[in-house]
């Protein structure tokens, strides 16, 4: 499997505290990848080392086989659209175009004025002026007219109504199909991750709990209920995620390959919240096993 990131032993360090520690992780080219976590898990970190933003403390990182910001042809290979979708409030639309063209050796001019126009982002209108979905849509038409080949958005409609945020999300994949480059999108609204992510990575205290095509994790992911059971009775081939007791029952989050038989369990189907939670409050031991076991 080709790799547009790859991560080995990781870490950022500010003064004695540290925002990323011991992070590997694999980010697959040709998907969209959803990266999720908790607060404080280091996304932000991760993604800011991926686009050049930062420098690394420790470890090893490669983007599209080179180091992040590097050079300048590796920095125009890839697009960052920030959670405050940064745009310039004194700047007109026109403005922003004509600075992405100077900066950017492979920008895309035609690509820009349509997607512009189609939005009705008039060339005169500054940014300041716009809402919050329009300037969101000025952001990431910036990043996709730089035709990079890994496209990274860190929380790109965190702050956006649902309506700002379908069509933000509705402008990306459509740019995806035609275009056909990687996409690395961290967010917390897993509603939205599960609409456009083929690919699922769980990120908790730095360490990658499970990683995998979203639609295998769901048909790999099962919710057993039934009487209370201690899980070393459970097959060896049902690694357990999660877990809750009553006195006389017990819930598991079970990842397998394998049918389940038992009749005295009930099984259900996990949504992808469901999965993502499970993965999150889950033991970290078996979290870490069950992950590196997908990705294999």
């Amino acid at each position: 499997m080709t790799s547009v990131l790859e991560a080995r032993a990781l870490g950022k360090r500010y003064g004695r505290r540290w925002a990323l520690r011991d992070c590997t992780v694999d980010v697959p080219a040709g998907h969209v990848v959803g990266l999720v976590g908790p607060n404080g898990a280091g996304k932000t970190t991760l993604l800011k080392l991926a686009g050049g933003q930062l420098e690394p403390t420790a470890g090893d990182i490669t983007v599209l086989g080179g180091r992040p910001g590097a050079t300048p042809a590796q920095l125009a290979r890839v697009g960052f659209v920030a959670q405050d979708t940064p745009v310039y409030a004194g700047l007109t639309v026109a403005d922003h175009l004509r600075l992405g063209e100077r900066l950017n050796p492979r920008w895309d001019a035609d690509v820009a004025r349509e997607r512009v126009a189609r939005l009705g982002l008039g060339p005169g209108q500054r940014a300041g002026r716009l809402s919050g979905g329009q300037r969101a849509q000025l952001a990431l038409t910036l990043g996709l007219a730089k035709r990079p080949e890994l496209l990274i958005l860190d929380e790109p409609v965190a702050a956006l109504d649902p309506l700002a945020r379908r069509e933000f999300l509705q402008g990306l994949m459509e740019a995806v199909a035609e275009h056909e480059f990687s996409v690395l999108l961290s967010s917390h609204l897993v509603s939205d991750l599960e609409r456009i992510c083929d690919y699922l990575i769980v990120l908790v205290d730095s360490h990658v709990r499970v990683a995998g095509e979203t639609e295998r994790l769901l048909a790999t992911h099962h919710r057993l209920t039934g009487p209370r059971r201690d899980p070393g009775r459970l097959p060896a081939d049902q690694h357990v995620v999660s877990a809750s007791h009553t006195d006389r029952q017990s819930t598991y989050v079970v990842r397998t390959d394998a049918p389940i038989h038992d009749p005295a369990w009930t099984v259900s189907r996990l949504s992808l919240e469901d999965l993502v939670l499970a993965h999150m409050d889950g033991p970290p031991a078996e979290s870490r096993r069950a992950a590196l076991e997908v990705q294999r």
